[in-house]
């Protein structure tokens, strides 16, 4: 099942991001402005967030295999028409369309999984789930740019698409039918009232703000390499993006960190790297800045990975309404997040925008540090499941 779920995961989030590396190639080969050619990435974004609460409803109502192997089918096809496109046009309403279907895949099958799995390998299971997330971001930026050569980008659309699709028929084979339910169990919160549960918006929180500082850091720290005084090559500060593989590690460590010492200490731990490698960004040499960003993607993949294991334990109902709304209010902190580090950018430079972002932080380690000191209370059999000690 992991295996599965790591394929399907990796392949879906994988097609988000092949066109960012090729982006000056589709303004040249479309005669287009780079705002436009950007199109070709924030029209997938601005899909997901569109469908996601939608998708979390029908996870609530439906089963979700079908969901998952359809929204599966059509990204991959999806994929194909992006490669047989010429005209940008086109290209970018399909990116669009893929971007509604991708939760299919990503809020469907985390709801799924917290259907099918016992508490104790919910939170493994999550982990790498989330690493796979990493793996697509990374896999569909190498893709884009690097696997095949640029000005063949339409190669990498063919082979996201089989990548999709090969997942799917593995998913078809081998995951297993969704477990019996009650219905009344699975409908009865609506966002609302999940919102008003203070367990799951502490967790909501720490999504926001981990992802709100992750995304103003990897948006800002190419201008800051490549000006004065480091100066770094363009080729360089894209190797940079490799310290995603750590992030891989990450979510299978924090899910096995989580089960064992509490959700709580698991996001101190990870507020505590990410913080520190902030710090380490302001000293202006290219290893320990390289080694800073694998640190940064160290703290925020165990942070993520913990609070979105912990919103799926928490819940007896309404997984996919949950899940929606974390991913929801995670994109909607990554936007806030570059919004605010670019006015701190532009107005005191790197050091008033890595300011920034160490203070944002500040609200997730005090969601832990409060979380560590609720696990403490909880009866050891509570504390080894991590489980909520009162009915929900």
């Amino acid at each position: 099942m992991q295996g599965v779920v790591f394929a399907l995961v990796a392949g879906t989030f994988m097609t988000v991001y092949i066109p960012q590396p090729v982006l000056p190639i589709l303004t040249r080969e479309f005669g287009v402005t780079p705002g436009v050619a950007s199109l070709t990435v924030s029209a997938t974004v601005f899909g997901i967030a569109l469908s996601n609460l939608p998708f979390g409803i029908l996870a609530d109502r439906f089963a979700i295999r079908p969901l998952v192997l359809g929204g599966g089918a059509i990204v991959a096809l999806a994929s194909v028409a992006c490669a047989l496109t010429h005209e940008i046009g086109v290209l970018i309403a399909v990116r669009f369309v893929q971007g509604l279907f991708i939760p299919a895949m990503s809020t469907c099958l985390a709801a799924y999984l917290s259907r099918a799995l016992p508490p104790h390998r919910l939170t493994v299971v999550m982990g790498w789930y989330v690493s796979a997330t990493v793996t697509g971001g990374l896999g569909g930026r190498l893709l884009g740019g690097f696997v095949f050569p640029p000005e063949h980008w339409r190669y990498a659309f063919v082979a996201a698409a089989a990548l999709v699709l090969a997942a799917g028929a593995a998913a078809l084979r081998w995951l297993p039918r969704d477990p019996p339910r009650a219905p009344s169990a699975e409908t009865g919160e609506g966002f609302l009232r999940l919102l008003a549960r203070p367990e799951l918006l502490r967790m909501f929180a720490v999504g926001f703000f981990a992802f709100a500082v992750f995304s103003a850091m990897f948006n800002y720290v190419p201008f800051y390499l490549s000006g004065p005084p480091l100066h770094a090559p363009v080729r360089l500060i894209t190797l940079l993006y490799l310290g995603y593989v750590v992030g891989i590690a990450a979510g299978p460590l924090s899910g096995k960190m989580a089960m064992r010492f509490g959700t709580g200490l698991t996001i101190v731990l990870g507020c505590i790297v990410f913080a520190l490698a902030i710090a380490l960004t302001l000293v202006p040499s290219l290893p320990i800045i390289a080694a800073s960003l694998a640190g940064v993607c160290g703290g925020f993949f165990a942070m993520h990975a913990a609070a979105v294991g912990a919103v799926n334990r928490r819940l007896t109902g309404s997984r996919g309404r949950a899940n929606s709304m974390y991913v929801l209010l995670y994109y909607l902190g990554g936007a806030a997040g570059i919004s605010a580090a670019g006015a701190a950018f532009a107005r005191w430079g790197w050091q008033g925008a890595a300011g920034l972002m160490g203070a944002a932080l500040i609200v997730p380690l005090t969601i832990g540090i409060a979380e560590t000191l609720h696990d403490r209370g909880r009866p050891v059999g509570a504390r080894k499941l991590h489980m909520p000690t009162r009915t929900p």
